[in-house]
């Protein structure tokens, strides 16, 4: 799904190779209530500040929470959807808002048709088991 995906830049022509390296509780990087998903498109980093009033909110609505590959599929989704519309390629962080969130994670779900069916997060490629 979102996690890994390639996608051509609307102004470039360029094929950008997107994918998910991990979720990071941003108060302990830089002091902010926020989720920051990072992705590696074409190797370069690019982050995706996710609010964590979203978390609450999404508890409230429905009483389950987002996982962290939800989370991961969420912001996946904005950022395709962010190239797609022609985003600044320039910067490094884009920030959701809650409804953001909580638009892109009804989306998601309705595509996957439930979390149980969300694509396991693999952190690297060459990832190996514990031996």
């Amino acid at each position: 799904m979102y996690e890994d995906f390639r996608i051509t830049d609307r102004w470039t022509g360029e094929e950008l190779h997107c994918r998910w390296r991990a979720n990071i509780v941003a108060i302990a990087t830089r002091h902010a209530d926020a989720v920051d998903v990072r992705f590696s498109v074409n190797d370069t980093p690019l982050w995706i500040a996710m609010p964590c009033m979203a978390w609450v909110e999404q508890k409230k609505r429905t009483g389950h929470v987002i996982t962290d590959q939800l989370a991961a599929q969420i912001a996946g989704r904005y950022l395709k959807q962010a190239i797609e519309s022609g985003y600044d390629n320039g910067r490094e962080m884009y920030t959701m808002s809650v409804e953001e969130v909580l638009s892109h994670l009804d989306a998601v779900l309705k595509e996957v048709g439930h979390t149980s069916k969300l694509p396991p997060l693999v952190p690297s490629s060459d990832a190996q088991p514990v031996a």
